[in-house]
């Protein structure tokens, strides 16, 4: 089953159409890069994905079911969002992990054993637990984010450009644990990317979108082994 499927899907604001007729699908439980030059519409693709914005034209389900006839807060509970730059609430680093228990509804008593559990799937150390989250480096933080969203226990995560302000040793670090999540957990991966190598390197799965409309959707592999095709090529020269 797909865990997105998009039909004739548009988004306007302002009177631009930023997505226009879009159609495809996202598989489950694999990872997915979402690659195009900036202005694409990347990051307004996973927005709509769990409700953060409204389509303005079309439709979209969720293993089979409308998004739109989801409530936001399970939605969002079932899709997490990581956005590109980390934002960490105020306190510690377990402070941060008990706003998003609160959000999913955790009983006490069980918060600390699933705080560990997100701290370990996000390759968190624990002995961070207790630190003020504002000392964190932006890497760490990134990871924090990742962590909190996993509190809630997604089958999901959207992530928008999250290496976009790491260094390439860090960013690479955070897209090995981001694809084990995807490989090991079965967790639904879409991740927004201008890094073409990582996208690669790392998805099992390409959408490459320019100008709002979908270029190509398939297997990473056999994406990229039509580089040659003049339609690819193109579309991979002007995200380089």
């Amino acid at each position: 089953m797909a865990a997105f499927t998009l039909s004739d899907v548009c988004r306007n604001f302002d009177g631009i159409e930023i997505l226009d007729h879009l159609s495809l699908e996202i598989p489950e439980r694999q990872f997915t890069a979402v690659i195009g030059p900036s202005g694409s519409g990347k990051t307004s693709l996973l927005r709509l994905l769990n409700r953060l914005d409204e389509p303005t034209g079309g439709t979209i389900h969720y293993l089979g079911q409308p998004v739109a006839g989801f409530p936001v807060r399970q939605l969002r509970a079932r899709v997490g969002f990581v956005f590109q730059t980390p934002v960490m609430f105020s306190g510690t680093v377990r402070d941060n992990l008990t706003v998003a228990s609160g959000i999913a509804g955790i009983q006490e008593g069980n918060g600390d054993q699933r705080m560990r559990e997100s701290l370990r799937l996000a390759e968190v150390s624990p002995d961070l637990l207790d630190r003020d989250a504002a000392r964190l480096s932006v890497g760490q933080k990134q990871r924090v984010c990742i962590a909190r969203t996993l509190m809630t226990g997604p089958e999901t995560l959207l992530l928008d450009e999250p290496t976009a302000s790491l260094d390439p040793e860090t960013a690479d670090k955070l897209v090995r644990t981001i694809a084990q999540l995807s490989g090991l957990n079965g967790v639904t991966i879409v991740s927004a990317t201008h890094r073409l190598a990582e996208a690669k390197r790392m998805s099992s799965y390409v959408v490459m979108l320019d100008g709002g409309s979908l270029v190509e959707a398939g297997p990473t592999a056999e994406i990229f082994e039509r580089s040659e095709h003049p339609r690819i090529r193109s579309f991979l020269e002007s995200v380089t």
